[in-house]
């Protein structure tokens, strides 16, 4: 797909600016409010100059209840300055050195009858200890989620939610995994493929959130132009699209137990068995039969759907070859049958 060329250059290139919308984060994180009260969040790829993962955090510190919130940054963003400007006051505060910020309250500080995010500026400039430089270590620069300090970071935290870099999402999401951390992330649903994150899924450890789809994201000035999926606001400023976004997750939520609707019936037909699987091959997620019981390979968009009381994801017919119906090769098919359920 066009829409994923983006995605693939990316990794090939190592491009991993890609900042995302507050609207995108907002229309997800509705649905995890009660997980939040009284826990550490740590944004830990994320500039806390420009980044839209701190700014929703702190507008909704008191909202969601939360404890502490954290936030650290590889590099200073490319595109500093055009979403929050916390230090532009201190002259003396060089934008290229990663940070980390700790935010433990946020008050009226102002005055004005509200907390917002005047309120953090004005938290950030009075008090020094709220933030510090980053150094790094002998194997990685000053904010890399690698890096000693990072991790003695996210010992602290009881959930990560941030956008990771692309071109190493898997090496980001074993970090979490191995320090056993409840977390949130952005990544594209091709993810699932990879060796080591399918047994997540196939064990149920880590889900898709509720959105997925089409996203624009902002990128720096000097990416490359594209034919398609690119665009330049009236500013000047740069956006990419990339298809197949969504969220990373072991955080539950009520709409994930939300049953897909079945209505078609099976016949052989329109439902042929793959010539390499003993599966029958379904074209689309809405096409998927009510009443077979075996093993079906439905597109990958599935997994945006899947309820995990409704069906039982066992596999992926990839990685013993392409899935072939009279020997014609299809997209990867994800491996799903429906769950016995009593009456």
């Amino acid at each position: 797909m066009s829409d994923n060329k983006n995605l693939h250059a990316a990794k090939r290139n190592k491009q991993d600016e890609f900042y995302t919308q507050l609207s995108d984060i907002e229309n997800e994180l509705r649905f995890y409010k009660n997980h939040f009260r009284g826990k550490t969040v740590f944004c830990n790829c994320d500039d806390p100059y420009e980044s839209n993962f701190f700014k929703y955090f702190a507008l909704h510190f008191n909202s969601l209840g939360l404890k502490k919130l954290i936030a650290t940054g590889y590099v200073t963003s490319p595109v500093a300055g055009k979403e929050l400007a916390l230090f532009d006051d201190e002259a003396d505060t060089p934008k290229n050195q990663p940070y980390v910020v700790y935010i433990n309250e946020v008050t009226d500080l102002n005055g004005d009858g509200r907390t917002d995010l005047q309120d953090v500026e004005l938290l950030l400039k009075m008090r020094k200890n709220t933030r510090r430089k980053l150094h790094g270590d002998d194997t990685y620069p000053a904010g890399d989620f690698r890096s000693a300090e990072s991790i003695a970071l996210l010992k602290q935290a009881d959930i990560v939610v941030t956008n990771p870099p692309f071109s190493i999402f898997t090496d980001y999401i074993k970090q979490l995994v191995d320090y056993n951390k409840k977390f949130l992330i952005v990544g594209n649903q091709n993810n699932f493929l990879y060796k080591e994150i399918l047994p997540m899924f196939l064990h149920n450890t880590v889900w898709l959130g509720n959105s997925c789809g089409h996203w624009w994201f902002k990128v720096p000035p000097y990416y490359e132009e594209k034919m398609t999926d690119y665009k330049m606001d009236d500013t000047g400023q740069k956006w990419r699209r990339m298809g197949n976004i969504c969220w990373f997750t072991n955080l539950d939520y009520k709409e994930r137990y939300m049953d897909l609707v079945l209505y078609k019936r099976y016949n052989p037909v329109d439902y042929p068995k793959f010539d390499n699987y003993d599966a029958i091959n379904v074209n689309k997620v809405s096409d998927i039969p009510c009443d077979y019981d075996g093993v079906m390979g439905v597109p990958i968009t599935f997994l945006s759907k899947c309820n995990p009381l409704q069906f039982d994801v066992v596999g992926v017919a990839k990685f013993n070859g392409a899935p072939k119906i009279k020997g014609k090769s299809l997209y990867t098919r994800i491996l799903i049958r429906k769950k016995m359920r009593s009456l």
